[in-house]
């Protein structure tokens, strides 16, 4: 029987910031308000295209709009991220483990090079 493709979602943040180019304006709006059309320069995208992006990221809550004159400014709204940190939280404290055993092991090691 052959596979059959899932159709691609972005009904959460992590379906939304599965997609490199979205990590990319996330990235750049960490440092304040853009306007699309700086957004799309600085991206090397079209309009079009990151106007696309910027409404998936809008839609699961991760990016806000500000009208002013003619011109929309995106924003940041890193509350949308919470799940993403709460799930990731897991893995933060299996590292710190996973480091803190490594350090014991390695000063066994000197202990015993003594």
């Amino acid at each position: 029987m052959a596979a059959v493709a899932r159709a691609a979602t972005t009904s959460d943040a992590f379906n939304a910031i599965a997609e490199p180019q979205r990590r990319d304006i996330l990235a750049l709006l960490r440092a304040g308000e853009w306007p699309v059309t700086d957004l799309a320069r600085e991206l090397g995208m079209s309009q079009p295209r990151a106007s696309k992006h910027l409404r998936v990221l809008r839609e699961v809550g991760l990016v806000r709009v500000r009208e002013a004159g003619k011109q929309r400014w995106y924003g940041l709204d890193a509350r949308g991220l919470r799940p993403v940190h709460e799930w990731l939280g897991g893995f933060e404290r299996f590292w710190a483990g996973s480091f803190d055993r490594l350090d014991a092991y390695v000063q066994d090691l000197k202990q015993e090079a003594e």
